[in-house]
C-alpha cells in the first residue's frame, strides 16, 4: 500500500522539521516547500495527497495559495496559522481550505487532523461517482451518481433529474467535501455576474435540491447549513 504523500509549506525549517519527523512515524511520505512562491510549481511537477499550508510565507501567502491551487485541484488544504484576526476568515473556510489549525500546535494534533481530512475525502471518493458520460447508469449501492450531460443524479436504484441550477449548486460542494461556502460564493458559482438575485435566492433552491435528494433515499440528507455562515456537502 503506497503512503499518502503530504506537502509542508511552512518557512520556519525547525518546525517544518518537527512536523516531518512526527508524520513519517505515521508513516506519511513528506516533502516542504519553504516559499509561497514556489508551491504551484512544485505542485504541477509532484503528486500530492494533502498540503498542510501556513498563511504567512514568503514570496505568497498562504491565502492567495490556497485560492490559487483550488482553481484546478481538489487537493485537501490544511491552513496554519498564528495570526488570531484571521482565525474567523478560516473558520469559514471561505478560501477553499479543508480545516485550520492554529499556531502554537501539537504536532500530534496535527497528525489528528492530517488523518481525519485524509479520511473524510477517502470516503467521499468511494461514494460518489462523476460520470460525464453517462455510459453506464448501473447503480451502485450507496453511491451517489451525477451525471453532467442528463443534468440528473442517482442514488442507488432511485433518480431525480435537476435543474441546471440545481446541479451546478451541488457540483460545487460535491468537488469540495466538508467545505463550508457562503450564499455570496455559491452564487458566484452559479450565476453569471449579469444575473441579479437575492442571497436567499440560495436558500430556495438548497431547500429543493434537499427534497430531492431525500425523495431518492439520501436520508439524512448530505447538504448541511452552518449557522451564520453558509452551507456544505458532509
Amino acid at each position: 500500500m503506497l503512503n499518502n504523500k503530504i506537502l509542508i509549506v511552512e518557512d520556519e525549517e525547525k518546525l517544518a522539521g518537527l512536523l516531518k519527523d512526527f508524520l513519517e512515524k505515521s508513516n506519511f511520505e513528506i516533502s516542504i516547500v519553504y516559499r509561497g512562491d514556489e508551491v504551484e510549481n512544485w505542485l504541477l511537477k509532484n503528486p500530492t495527497d494533502l498540503i498542510i499550508l501556513d498563511l504567512m510565507l514568503p514570496g505568497k501567502d498562504g491565502i492567495e495559495i490556497c485560492k490559487s491551487v483550488r482553481q484546478n485541484s481538489n487537493v485537501p488544504i490544511i491552513m496554519a496559522t498564528a495570526r488570531v484576526e484571521e482565525i474567523d476568515r478560516l473558520i469559514g473556510l471561505e478560501i477553499g481550505a479543508d480545516d485550520y489549525i492554529c499556531k502554537p500546535y501539537s504536532p500530534r494534533e496535527v497528525v489528528a487532523r492530517v488523518k481525519a481530512v485524509l479520511r473524510r475525502s477517502a470516503l467521499t471518493k468511494s461514494s460518489l461517482v462523476i460520470d460525464n458520460d453517462s455510459q453506464s447508469e448501473e447503480a451502485e449501492e450507496n453511491v451517489l451518481q451525477l451525471f453532467s450531460d442528463k443534468i440528473k443524479v442517482k442514488f442507488n436504484e432511485l433518480t431525480s433529474e435537476l435543474t441546471k441550477v440545481e446541479f451546478n449548486l451541488l457540483k460545487k460542494m460535491v468537488d469540495h467535501p466538508g467545505s463550508i461556502f457562503s450564499r455570496e460564493q455559491l452564487m458566484d458559482s452559479i450565476y453569471d455576474h449579469q444575473h441579479i438575485v437575492n442571497d436567499r435566492t440560495i436558500d430556495s433552491h438548497i431547500k429543493k435540491l434537499r427534497k430531492k435528494l431525500t425523495k431518492i433515499g439520501m436520508d439524512p440528507n448530505p447538504i448541511h447549513s452552518v449557522y451564520g455562515l453558509g452551507y456544505k456537502f458532509d
